[in-house]
């Protein structure tokens, strides 16, 4: 939920890198209906903002627990700072404080961003030799299954004309796909001391 995130940058290109924001907040009791049609309506406005790339939410798992988790993400960390200073933000942000408790919020940048999961905001985010290890395992399977699939198609182009192919389809894959799938797959090894809710 992009109100609250809680940085941005108006910062010169080189250092203004894309953001990814996490935010865990509880419905007030009793307004649950009310805390759902907010996060609906403060999606769809985000959505509309230049930059913004995307909104994930993660629901209560359970009668017990009361979190809603919601992890989006920007192009830009000044393009976040734009939507946080925005009138619509500051609408919104009204309405959440009537509905809901105040939030608890986490912004990253770089690796970590790729390493979110539900039920676990990324307050300490896994070492950076294990991010590692897996950004090295999607990629290593990604190129093979790319070249494999696609090089013999594009071998008569130049090599820059395959080299911009070639990452038009991993970098999305990667970001969309094989990340958040490799990321739930080895979460026993990332953060081998948490349960997620809900087992």
């Amino acid at each position: 939920m992009a109100e609250d995130a809680g940085q941005g940058a108006g910062a010169p290109e080189g250092s203004d890198p894309p953001v990814t924001v996490l935010v865990t907040r509880c419905p007030k009791p009793g307004m649950e209906k009310e805390f759902e049609d907010y996060v609906s309506g403060i999606t769809e406005a985000a959505m509309r903002w230049p930059g913004h790339k995307g909104t994930t939410i993660f629901r209560p798992s359970s009668a017990r627990d009361r979190s809603y988790q919601i992890i989006f993400k920007f192009d830009r960390e000044s393009q976040l700072k734009d939507w946080e200073s925005s009138a619509e933000r500051a609408s919104w942000r009204g309405l959440a404080e009537k509905v809901s408790e105040p939030p608890e919020r986490k912004v990253v940048t770089g690796l970590e961003g790729w390493f979110s999961l539900p039920a676990r905001p990324l307050n300490v985010p896994p070492p950076r030799y294990k991010m590692t290890v897996i950004i090295w395992l999607g990629i290593l399977g990604l190129s093979a299954a790319t070249q494999y699939l696609v090089g013999p198609r594009i071998k008569h182009l130049p090599l820059m004309a395959r080299v911009v192919v070639t990452t038009t389809i991993v970098v999305p894959l990667m970001t969309m796909v094989i990340m958040p799938l490799l990321t739930r797959l080895f979460a026993w090894w990332l953060y081998p001391r948490r349960t997620e809710v809900g087992d």
